[in-house]
């Protein structure tokens, strides 16, 4: 299916590729001792072991959150979790501290879940909104009122709710539930590096 609208964090995606620039980098001068001897000993799989870890890390928190809409439905990706809903099980999309998307589950209760990304805190949000205010003092009364609220939440928010009203008439009809799973990959990422942490550790 293709994908209509993706959000993502750049930051975050950002800061996880420098980390595995970094990681491949450091594994290279272990191996084949770039910057003097190679480091083969227990002390190098130590070191390689963590760096892995670092990487699955890097993995869930910062590659692997997104959210996802397409012309059947949503899917958000959190750190370890995947919420897929049809358009027609979705119910609510909207912007809090967090994106939360409630949507009908099997046995027709609703269930609200939360997006890693865009997430702000109560402080977070309230320097925000000073900002905001100082910026539009600047700006023309309509433009300021306009932009009030704004932010990249609510923005992706507009954006998920335009999709979900234009594309819900063509969903099927028997796509009215949505399903919460466990990632293989994400889980596999972190403990296949931690279980080589410790194999390392120990010999």
């Amino acid at each position: 299916m293709t994908p209509l609208y993706t959000v993502r964090s750049p930051i975050a995606r950002i800061a996880a590729w420098a980390w595995v620039a970094f990681t491949v980098l450091n594994l290279l001068d272990l191996a084949f001792g770039l910057t003097g001897k190679p480091t083969r000993d227990t002390t190098g799989a130590v070191m390689g072991s963590l760096l892995l870890v670092g990487c699955g890390i890097a993995y869930v928190l910062g590659l692997r959150p997104a959210i996802v809409a397409d012309e059947a439905g949503v899917t958000v990706r959190n750190p370890l979790r995947d919420i897929r809903a049809p358009w027609r099980a979705v119910t609510k999309i909207e912007a809090r501290d967090a994106i939360v998307l409630t949507f009908a589950q099997a046995g027709g209760k609703a269930r609200a879940m939360r997006a890693w990304i865009l997430q702000t805190s109560p402080r977070a949000a309230a320097r925000s909104e000073a900002r905001a205010q100082r910026e539009a003092a600047r700006l023309p009364k309509g433009a300021a009122t306009a932009l009030k609220g704004r932010s990249p939440a609510t923005f992706a928010v507009e954006q998920l709710n335009e999709i979900a009203e234009r594309e819900r008439p063509k969903t099927s009809e028997d796509a009215t539930t949505g399903t919460v799973t466990w990632s293989p990959v994400a889980i596999a990422s972190l403990v296949v590096p931690l279980i080589l942490l410790v194999i390392a550790s120990l010999t």
